[in-house]
């Protein structure tokens, strides 16, 4: 009997983005699932905060297989321009604003406030004054242009992960929790929820022997023969394949940070005796 063991997790959606330098206006998306972007998510399928410890989930040896790649898109995505509606928080959380709306309504023209003062960015709304048509309160200042951002994602993409542990029972922790999760899972970011079953089998051996005793996704390409990128061994990681910056050390808003690791990009040929996958839409 193996001491090994490996639960399998399909990564499945219309979208998925899993960024590795995104910026704000530049938000790529790597060609497959990062191990950050996986572990994030079993950490909020186990309801843990960002500042907790995370170095169980680090432990995990990471595997990915690419069922079915996927297409990448380009989102064109534009932020601001136009009218400024004033919301009512707008009032409670600034009283620059405050003052600047009692001015408005007195019939006298609204003065500056805001924090932005770089020409055409997308900030506070500025003078403000009530519309003469509709008596909403809107920024004079029409003539800011809309922020444009580039988006990239994964369009009809489908990915098996594997994680390998020696304690059985934790996997079982992480397969419960991606099936009753406490908190909301995406595959990336936000607007890609995950759709379907996410925890596979859990079964004995290896990433790799679990790849090829496992059968291809419902959703997958034809054929037997699927690339995967799987994280080597302890013993065997130093000059093993190439290195990738996604290994977390801490997922804490305030120091976020991720370290070097070691994976190999691979053939897998599924058995075709492989374990078939019980997927609820």
């Amino acid at each position: 009997m193996s001491d090994r063991h490996v639960l399998l997790v399909r990564l499945a959606a219309p979208l998925q983005s899993w960024g590795v330098g995104s910026r704000f206006t530049y938000r790529d998306s790597h060609s497959r699932p990062t191990k950050s972007g996986v572990l994030g998510l079993c950490a909020a399928a186990l309801g843990r905060d960002r500042r907790d410890d995370i170095g169980d989930l680090v432990g995990l040896r990471f595997g990915v297989r690419a069922d079915r790649p996927g297409t990448p898109m380009r989102d064109y995505h534009t932020i601001g321009g136009g009218t400024y509606p004033l919301r009512p928080r707008d009032l409670i959380t600034d009283h620059r604003r405050a003052d600047a709306v009692e001015v408005a309504q007195s019939g006298q023209e609204g003065d500056v406030f805001g924090h932005h003062t770089l020409e055409g960015w997308y900030g506070s709304p500025k003078y403000i004054h009530a519309d003469p048509g509709s008596g909403t309160l809107v920024s004079r200042q029409l003539g800011r242009d809309p922020l444009v951002t580039e988006r990239w994602y994964l369009a009809d993409a489908a990915f098996v992960v594997g994680l390998e542990h020696h304690d059985r029972a934790f996997l079982e922790e992480i397969a419960h929790a991606l099936e009753h999760p406490r908190r909301l899972l995406w595959l990336g970011r936000k607007s890609c929820p995950p759709t379907g079953t996410l925890a596979g089998p859990l079964v004995e051996g290896t990433v790799e022997e679990a790849f090829t005793g496992v059968a291809a996704l419902p959703e997958a390409d034809e054929g037997s023969r699927v690339w995967a990128w799987i994280e080597p061994s302890t013993e065997h990681v130093t000059g093993a394949g190439e290195q990738v910056l996604d290994q977390p050390v801490t997922f804490d808003s305030g120091r976020r940070a991720h370290s070097v690791r070691w994976e190999r990009r691979t053939r897998v040929t599924i058995a075709d005796t492989a374990i078939e996958w019980e997927v609820v839409p």
